[in-house]
């Protein structure tokens, strides 16, 4: 599952103001004319961005609005980024500036969201998708409870251990309204999973050993998860209402100012005119946008309405095109500086910068876009592909013209190095972005500009304030009850002690509850149960920490619910389902790497901890370790590669995810004899091609049904799968 934590306002689209096409009008529009150069620019007429990411950003859809209500929450929201920016200057007791926050974000929640589906008729009649009476009477009811704690918010608190009646009741509407805002945003799964821990919370008495508990009343539940530091104004609040909202408020300034823009230029001008330049450019494009966006999907949809032409018109199959736009896109989570909304957590949680977070983050982020980009290589070998005019500029001259874009990002690193705190870094790096804007005639950060950006950022932070919210509820039944550690243990106790089971129990737990809840709300939640189980086995915290941090994100790649592949073959007009299995094999290797620093000591040299030469071992090793994995899922080396050197040098990885000698000079020893049987294979065999990775003939018939770009490509367009050619592509 995903929520868009940070950066909405930098893939902001211009919606069109033609109906949307179809899937397949999007492919036919979007495959370039024979001679044609193709442009990154041209992409509004063929896809509506903002559609797209409504759609697939979070499990439900947020609403087109329009018109005087849709005015009046882009008031709300430009005065809840307002408030986030005062505070930053002039901070306000959390007793009192949390309340505040939660209620107008939740207040905007009920009006942003729908509480329903439309239906069918309302869709065709294009009715009016504003909010309705029992939208505007909930927005209402949600800010009563918190208006009536900030009224007086230091005896509210002092009450906690014996609450008034009208406090319990004011504390269950709290509860109650931030569970019907998260249900709004992400789906019934999060609220009931809050109502489970908390029927668990009143009758643990009864649970059998060894999850039994006290029973608490409804007096205590409310006063520890309302009244307290722990439930509902707890860290993951805390997180929302200060680095979360002033992120997005940068990603919406930095977009406004022509950022978006420039960095997918330089993408699509870096590469030249290579067979595999489009798929490096899609990758690079994707870390560019994703060090200001910090939302998978949002990336994806960006990229995808620009890039798709581009890899359509190169060769690539529709699901494989697809794939890569979704494996670059989920990098957006993990890429510097403006990580995903876990990340954040991690700086509160382990009472750290958020600066060393980025450097934990740092070698991971380059290790899971060189797996992509190794894939590309070999995928641009398999199918052929063959090089495209891009219509841009010069790299020299972008970069000479609009290369300050780069200088508010270097500016929140510089600023934090400089001892300054993520709060004041990021507000003085949008000042930097909106004092540059000025140097492009066209993106200059007028007084609407500025207005819509500041609104932008707080509703691209709606998604995430109401599930930050209910993930504290569950955070503080698990810190009343005790579960959190009674559960680590039990994992440990399972696992035999072992590091290695522990750590692969802990890796599937989480894999599997980021099934049922968003990527931030995985994260914290596992942190509380898996974090102990890893550091009795051993594990420093911080390496536990990233360790939860990247399984949480790689959940969005884990189907069922891979949202960013889902949303790329929606522009691609490719087969949902194998896309999103084919972006779970470009980032395969991305699986591996957070084990190399929780199995042994020099492991921790990936987050860059530790002298120079455990650094550089565990680089290196991690290096071939991905580079052979590959191998294995791209079935290329020095030409087509068969089944048994595929198999060896998948298996000669492995071992080397324990950065001791024996164990890697075991890896590199496999992987060698991998290399020796593929060399012998290209000698007997010849450069014939094998199968595939995706378990077909790549002379034959892709996964998809897509035929291969050197076999059966039109002008350079593949064949267009199981739904026969188009009368375009006739043509």
């Amino acid at each position: 599952m995903t929520e868009r934590p940070d950066g909405n306002g930098a893939v902001k689209a211009h919606a069109p103001k033609h109906k949307a096409p179809t899937p397949d009008e999007r492919t036919d529009l979007a495959k370039p004319k024979e001679g044609e150069p193709v442009s990154p620019l041209e992409r509004e007429e063929y896809i509506d961005e903002e559609a797209l990411i409504a759609e697939y950003e979070a499990e439900k859809p947020a609403r087109r609005l329009s018109g005087t209500p849709g005015l009046l929450i882009k008031i709300g929201g430009a005065g809840l980024s307002l408030l986030a920016l005062y505070w930053v200057f002039n901070p306000m007791p959390t007793q009192f500036y949390l309340p505040l926050f939660l209620g107008i974000g939740l207040s905007l929640t009920f009006l942003v969201y729908r509480g329903w589906g439309r239906s069918e008729s309302a869709k065709a009649k294009k009715s009016g998708d504003n909010p309705g009476i029992v939208d505007w009477v909930l927005a209402l009811v949600a800010l009563v409870p918190f208006l009536y704690i900030i009224s007086d918010w230091d005896g509210f608190f002092r009450r906690a251990i014996t609450p008034t009646y009208l406090d319990l009741a004011m504390g269950v509407i709290a509860i109650l309204v931030t569970l019907e805002a998260s249900r709004r945003t992400v789906g019934i799964l999060v609220p009931l999973v809050v109502v489970g821990f908390f029927a668990y919370a009143s009758f643990g008495s009864f649970v059998p050993a060894p999850f039994n508990t006290s029973s608490f009343d409804w007096v205590r539940l409310v006063g520890h998860n309302v009244m307290g530091t722990q439930g509902l104004f707890g860290v993951p609040t805390d997180v929302a209402a200060t680095y979360i909202i002033l992120f997005t408020i940068y990603g919406a300034v930095l977009g406004a100012s022509g950022a978006t823009k420039f960095f997918i230029d330089l993408s699509f001008s870096a590469f030249g005119q290579s067979k595999s330049g489009p798929g490096r450019t899609v990758t690079l494009a994707g870390f560019l946008l994703g060090t200001v966006s910090g939302s998978g999907v949002a990336t994806t949809v960006t990229l995808g309405g620009i890039s798709w032409p581009l890899l359509r018109k190169a060769g690539y199959p529709k699901e494989h095109g697809g794939a890569i736009l979704a494996a670059a896109g989920i990098g957006a989570i993990m890429s510097p500086p403006t990580l995903g909304a876990a990340a954040f957590i991690i700086a509160a949680l382990l009472g750290v910068s958020y600066l060393q977070v980025l450097i934990w983050a740092t070698i991971p982020t380059v290790l899971y876009y060189f797996g992509i980009i190794l894939a590309i290589e070999m995928d641009a070998r398999r199918f052929k592909t063959k090089a495209v005019d891009f219509d841009v500029k010069p790299v020299g001259k972008l970069l000479l013209r609009f290369g300050y874009h780069f200088s508010s990002l270097v500016a929140i690193v510089v600023f934090m190095a400089m001892g300054m705190t993520p709060f004041r870094a990021v507000v003085y790096a949008t000042i930097l972005a909106f004092a540059l804007s000025f140097l492009d005639r066209e993106s200059w950060m007028t007084p609407r500009r500025i207005f819509d950006a500041l609104a932008t950022g707080a509703t691209g932070a709606l998604s995430v304030i109401p599930v930050m919210a209910a993930a504290g509820l569950i955070v503080g039944v698990m810190t009343l009850t005790g579960l959190g550690l009674k559960l680590a243990n039990i994992i440990v106790d399972f696992a035999g002690g072992s590091l290695l089971l522990t750590a692969i129990f802990s890796a599937i737990s989480v894999i599997l509850l980021g099934l049922a809840v968003p990527v931030t709300a995985s994260f914290i939640i596992s942190w509380v149960i898996i974090g102990p189980a890893l550091q009795d086995v051993g594990v420093p915290a911080y390496a536990a920490a990233m360790f939860i941090f990247y399984y949480s994100v790689l959940s969005e790649v884990s189907p069922p619910t891979a949202l960013s592949p889902f949303a790329a073959s929606a522009i691609t007009g490719g087969k949902p389902i194998q896309t999103m299995w084919l972006t779970w094999r470009y980032t395969l290797s991305a699986f591996l790497v957070p084990f190399i620093f929780v199995l042994s000591g020099p492991g921790v040299g990936l987050l860059l901890q530790g002298g120079i030469g455990t650094i550089a071992l565990a680089f290196g090793v991690s290096l071939l370790a991905v580079g052979a994995l590959a191998v294995a899922t791209g079935a290329w080396l020095f030409g087509p590669a068969r089944w048994p050197e595929r198999l060896l040098l998948g298996l000669g990885s492995l071992p080397m995810l324990v950065m001791e000698p024996m164990y890697i000079a075991i890896g590199v020893g496999i992987i060698a004899v991998g290399v020796v049987v593929h060399l012998l294979g290209l000698k007997l065999h010849g450069k014939d091609t094998p199968t595939d990775a995706g378990g077909s003939t790549s002379g034959a018939t892709l996964p998809g049904g897509a035929g291969t770009a050197g076999a059966t490509a039109v002008d350079g367009a593949p064949a267009t799968g199981s739904r026969g050619p188009r009368p375009a592509d006739s043509a």
